[in-house]
């Protein structure tokens, strides 16, 4: 696996500290994330922490992101409360991260070792969910033919 690095989104950063800092309260959200949309605009959202396994910080931005118009983004990032810092995505997120914008930059690390890499570079030999891939755009329904 080649890692290759890209610059780092200083601005997203601060986005998601700043989120991380002013709307992570308790143990309801504990968690930031900020996305750069191709437009130039940064999305944020806080996760939603339930027992039950409520979504991440980075599940919720892609809901937000759609809402607000922004269906392809480019960098994201997600923020720790109580200045815990930069936390790479977990696993499931990785995933769903990878099936939405296999061409995501993910920003990850820490102090000196702060970098962005490909969301593939997270997720090598990753499983490729089928039905997502299909093209609809000039393919019939499944079953008409």
């Amino acid at each position: 696996m080649t890692t290759q690095t890209h610059h780092v989104d200083h601005e997203l950063i601060q986005a998601a500290g700043h989120v991380a800092r002013t709307r992570c309260r308790g143990d309801n959200h504990t968690m930031a994330a900020a996305a750069r949309a191709q437009d130039g605009r940064i999305v944020t959202a806080v996760n939603v922490y339930h027992f039950t396994g409520g979504p991440c910080a980075e599940l919720v931005l892609l809901g937000t992101a759609a809402a607000q118009g922004a269906y392809e983004l480019d960098t994201i990032v997600a923020v720790g409360d109580r200045d815990r810092g930069i936390v790479p995505p977990c696993g499931r997120c990785r995933q769903v991260l990878l099936d939405y914008f296999p061409a995501l930059q993910v920003i990850v690390g820490a102090g000196e070792r702060l970098r962005t890499v490909s969301i593939t570079d997270l997720l090598p030999e990753s499983y490729v969910w089928a039905d997502h891939q299909l093209e609809t755009d000039e393919t019939e329904p499944l079953g008409t033919s």
